[in-house]
């Protein structure tokens, strides 16, 4: 059942959406550099867009600019089986503003699409939670069950007031049924050969680990260059890992996700996926080869993401480094991570160092109560999609919540395609006015049937 008005409810939700990306709430590793008034900015244009949420539900702030609401629900017992919806409202840089099609935080709204840093990472997301709500209240809807919002201010660094909502709630005794944050999409294009869209459900997460690669030496003029100097050493490092991938293993939950695919899958792969029991060797290694993003579903992936060297361009480096970004496959550890670049680069004189790091979260459940609602929640907003768990590249800040919930599950429901997966983090990110209205419809059925 959906509102009386869901196309009102979709123009309320672009016309929130555009205003809330006009604040530049970018997030950095270094306190200096974060904008705290365009951050209370942003929790200060909240309660005017949405006043019976604010007048109806509890809301504190968590580790100073994170938010937690709390919807009572009817039920005597409603706090023992409380649901959680996350979103974060921080954002990535946006980079060079001459390389977007409409400014980056202008939140521009050509009738189609909308605009700007943050439209599909993730201030949509909280959007279509709160208008569902909005919506919802309206109507005099009130849950059974307890409901939380926990939106977070710093999900693009460290993840803290996430950590600091979990633990919070972990002080008073909550232990979700269910949590649900931000992941998976409705992607389309996401499996070779197969034309349906796929909504993809994340059910745990790759670990994520930083190692810094540094080598040392005398340094000095660069006429005089020694044989295997910093640089050199440092590139040699680089130059192994790169030429020894961890090795591949087929999850069960990409194998479920295969299984899904199968029957609308080109005839040599259904035959093939229809054997999966059989033929799970030689399909990890196919798998591993369609593509960066189904090989990356297989191993534990390194990308060496920054480097630096010497300060002038006739000066020996007297230190190099590098940073390696690991995604750390379920059924490996950080300390195992770490143990195997040792053996691939075999050079005592490449230090590492562990900077940051966590290992995969667990997996929850792709089957059970949480499961089959959340599926039909989606099935009945996206009826033309595939659904399926999968293991989640990135991070999110879900998986603080692991610690007490046991179904943790991320998904964000919206229509990507390739495009717009590749417009996050980069130049051009915006949605579509008519995803981020079937966003609203899928929290609204969600709110109903919890």
């Amino acid at each position: 059942m959906h509102t009386t008005d869901p196309v009102g409810s979709a123009r309320r939700a672009a016309a929130s959406l555009a205003e809330l990306v006009t604040f530049r709430t970018v997030s950095s590793r270094v306190p200096a550099e974060v904008e705290t008034a365009e951050f209370e900015a942003f929790l200060a244009a909240l309660p005017p867009l949405y006043p019976a949420v604010h007048a109806a539900l509890e809301v504190e702030r968590v580790n100073g600019l994170a938010l937690l609401f709390r919807w009572p629900g009817t039920a005597a017992d409603a706090g023992s089986r409380p649901a959680v919806l996350m979103a974060h409202y921080d954002v990535v840089p946006a980079g060079d503003g001459q390389a977007w099609t409409h400014p980056p935080f202008s939140g521009h709204n050509d009738g189609t699409h909308l605009w700007g840093r943050g439209t599909l990472d993730d201030k949509g997301a909280l959007v279509a939670i709160l208008e569902a709500a909005e919506a919802l209240l309206a109507e005099g809807f009130v849950p059974v069950h307890d409901v939380y919002f926990s939106f977070g201010n710093n999900e693009e660094t460290a993840g803290e007031s996430a950590a600091a909502a979990a633990a919070l709630l972990a002080a008073r005794g909550v232990r979700p049924w269910l949590v649900l944050d931000e992941g998976g999409a409705v992607a389309g294009g996401a499996f070779p050969g197969v034309s349906r869209p796929a909504a993809v459900v994340g059910v745990a997460e790759k670990g994520i680990l930083d190692v810094e690669l540094l080598t040392r030496d005398p340094g000095g003029h660069a006429s005089t260059p020694p044989r295997m100097g910093a640089t050199a050493r440092l590139a040699r490092a680089i130059t192994r890992i790169e030429r020894s991938p961890f090795p591949q293993s087929l999850p069960e939950v990409t194998a479920e996700m295969l299984r899904r695919f199968g029957p609308h899958a080109p005839a040599p792969l259904r035959l093939a996926f229809a054997n999966l029991s059989l033929l799970r060797v030689p399909m990890t290694w196919l798998f591993g080869r369609l593509g960066n993003e189904t090989n990356a579903m297989t191993r534990t992936t390194v990308a060496v993401t920054t480097l630096e060297g010497s300060a002038g361009a006739n000066v020996l480096a007297a230190t190099a480094k590098a940073n390696a970004n690991i995604r750390i496959a379920v059924g490996d550890t950080v300390a195992g991570t770490v143990e195997r670049l040792r053996k691939v680069i075999r050079d005592p004189k490449v230090e590492l160092r562990v900077v940051e790091g966590n290992d995969p979260t667990p997996v929850s459940d792709f089957a059970g109560a949480q499961w089959e609602l959340l599926e039909g929640c989606i099935a009945e907003t996206f009826p033309e999609a595939l659904i399926t768990p999968y293991i989640m590249m990135g991070g999110t800040d879900s998986r603080r919540f692991t610690g007490i919930c046991d179904a943790v599950y991320r998904f964000a429901p919206f229509a990507m395609d390739a495009a717009d997966r590749g417009s996050i983090h980069a130049a051009d990110e915006k949605i579509s006015l008519e995803t981020l209205g079937r966003g609203v419809r899928f929290y609204e059925t969600l709110l109903r049937r919890l």
